[in-house]
């Protein structure tokens, strides 16, 4: 059995629950979300408590009912505080700015690169940390990802974009390279 699925989720105060048919949705003070729910699981709600059930034991229901229940989890978390993602910016001349719903960045290349934000995902800058903020963890980490790939980071300077956790494998360059022979 799935453990995941099996945990009852507890709806804080401010969270409200609503279901249509093939749908969830999830309202908080930050915003409100909505989900497809698949075939073969249902969400059943008493009071401030949340469970998510499956139609049969089947391998597909076990592996949808343990998704859905983290999904879940993730969009009460989202419209309660909210999700932050930062990315770091490194080389020299390398910087970014926030400029209404798009931040404009200087990364090495001839022009700025200006990315639009999704609706839904805000920015902020302070000196080299671009942080992202959204209630939607899903639309988050691929932002996050779409400004990462603007210019990955190289292992020789470590310069471009990294997520802040991220450790980058350094290389040697040519000049340790040489093997005196």
């Amino acid at each position: 059995m799935s453990r995941i699925g099996r945990k009852v989720l507890v709806l804080p105060k401010g969270v409200s629950l609503s279901q249509k048919p093939g749908t969830v949705g999830v309202k908080g003070p930050k915003g409100e979300l909505l989900k497809a729910m698949p075939a073969g699981v249902s969400v059943k709600v008493e009071g401030d408590k949340l469970t998510v059930l499956r139609a049969d034991d089947s391998h597909e229901n076990r592996s949808k009912h343990g998704l859905m229940r983290a999904h879940l989890a993730n969009m009460v978390k989202g419209v309660t505080e909210g999700w932050t993602r930062e990315l770091e910016i490194n080389g020299v001349g390398y910087r970014a700015e926030v400029t209404g719903d798009s931040v404009t960045m200087a990364l090495g290349y001839s022009h700025p690169v200006v990315f639009k934000l999704p609706k839904g995902v805000t920015a902020k800058v302070e000196k080299n940390r671009l942080t992202l903020t959204s209630s939607d963890r899903d639309l988050l980490g691929q932002t996050a990802a779409k400004v990462r790939e603007l210019r990955p980071p190289e292992p020789y300077k470590g310069k471009g974009v990294k997520y802040v956790e991220e450790i980058i494998k350094r290389k040697v360059g040519k000049a340790g390279a040489t093997s005196g022979g």
